[in-house]
């Protein structure tokens, strides 16, 4: 039933006397009587021991021994709740961050907040960030936050380019490519809307999805370097119908 040696004995004790005091009971179980206050409080916690008097009087008296079965209905009950909250909460959010051997990192966020956080981390990227983005949606996903972004991502010395579709927002962010260590390329809206986001940096790469309002950051090496490589070949074609469109 999960109690230590002592703490049997002392229990064991209190039933054979029935009542006493913690002076008494130390001598039937043969133990310290120091120890045996600190157990006696243990088995008053568990419902098994009440006390009764005052000191220097004070007894403690053994409970029935059903209070033993109430005790480990209790402990079951805390024990199958801490399992679905293992099965449904921790371990899938552990999974999330094991890595073993040379497996991906994938790690979530959720909501407003969530999303937030996976634009934070591209802050720390060390080389400049390539970006496949749909203006309009960001700035509607997280309102108010994208013009202070942009200002700490240039002030971190972090440059981006950016495959964007020909919308109004896309044009009028594009004004803004030098002071914000940007380049832009614009590809024909009716082809190219990107939902989600997808930003490449260092060996990540950022999925920002704002139907969902789910953001996703995997890291890996070896999928970053695959997409760095897939973007040249967009960029290299995005900046062909940017000029094409004259923009």
């Amino acid at each position: 039933m999960g109690f230590s040696d002592k703490e049997a004995s002392v229990y064991l004790a209190t039933l054979a006397l029935g009542r006493g005091t913690a002076s008494k009971i130390a001598r039937a179980a043969h133990i310290h009587r120091t120890t045996v206050y600190e157990i006696l409080g243990v088995l008053f916690d568990k419902g098994l021991v009440t006390l009764s008097g005052k000191e220097p009087k004070q007894e403690y008296v053994a409970e029935s021994p059903d209070n033993l079965k109430v005790l480990l209905v209790g402990q079951i009950k805390k024990k199958n709740q801490e399992l679905r909250e293992a099965e449904t909460i921790l371990i899938p959010q552990l999974k999330a961050i094991h890595n073993f051997g040379n497996r991906p990192k994938v790690m979530f966020y959720e909501g407003e907040e969530g999303m937030e956080k996976v634009y934070e981390d591209t802050l720390t990227s060390n080389e400049p960030i390539r970006a496949y983005a749909s203006v309009g949606d960001m700035h509607r996903g997280l309102p108010g936050y994208f013009p202070k972004y942009y200002e700490r991502r240039a002030s971190a010395g972090i440059s981006i380019r950016a495959i964007v579709p020909n919308t109004e927002e896309g044009c009028e962010r594009k004004k803004f490519d030098k002071e914000e260590m940007r380049e832009t390329a614009l590809v024909p809206k009716e082809n190219f809307i990107f939902s989600p986001e997808i930003n490449i940096y260092d060996d990540k790469v950022m999925i920002a999805s704002w139907r969902e309002k789910l953001g996703i950051i995997i890291e890996s090496s070896e999928i970053a370097d695959a997409m760095k490589k897939i973007y040249e070949l967009a960029w290299a074609e995005a900046k062909k119908l940017d000029q094409a469109s004259g923009k």
